[in-house]
């Protein structure tokens, strides 16, 4: 379970350095730019915020919607700039980046150019989580100091 959640992928330093800059840049977007404003208004929006119209999402209320995407937009963007337990935030953030596109904003247009409510804003954080999550926090992370690489034995 520790490899599932720590496993930082390579620890190659040159790639590490741009995983890195990936990582703090995206999470720090994220958190700063829709996390925190969410937090902030809170209380004004829980009520009026989308659910998404599928199943099982279609379930939560608009205060447990908002919750659950303040989690992902906060939570997980901070676990990013971290490096601490990369690869399931990333993940969770990517979810949450798919259902934005494609549940709340899905009558919307494409791109931001055409209007409001477009998919693009959501589809711009997707793409960086997809690559996160698929190649781990690199070796300067908080995941590469909890899970050390072990010791290869020499074969001769």
């Amino acid at each position: 379970m520790k490899k599932f959640f720590f496993d930082c992928g390579t620890r190659d330093s040159v790639a590490s350095i741009g995983i890195a800059f990936l990582r703090i840049a995206t999470g720090l977007m994220m958190l700063l730019g829709h996390g925190m404003g969410k937090i902030q208004s809170f209380a004004e929006k829980k009520d009026k915020f989308p659910v998404p119209d599928f199943f099982p999402l279609k379930f939560m209320s608009p205060p447990v919607s908002m919750l659950a995407a303040i989690g992902a937009e906060a939570g997980c963007a901070a676990l990013l700039v971290l490096g601490l337990a990369t690869r399931p935030a990333a993940f969770i953030l990517a979810f949450t980046m798919t259902v934005a596109a494609f549940g709340i904003h899905s009558s919307g247009p494409f791109f931001s150019a055409s209007g409001d409510g477009a998919k693009e804003p959501a589809l711009m954080f997707l793409i960086p989580a997809v690559a996160i999550l698929l190649a781990g926090a690199g070796k300067y992370s908080a995941d590469a100091s909890i899970l050390k690489e072990g010791r290869r034995r020499s074969r001769w």
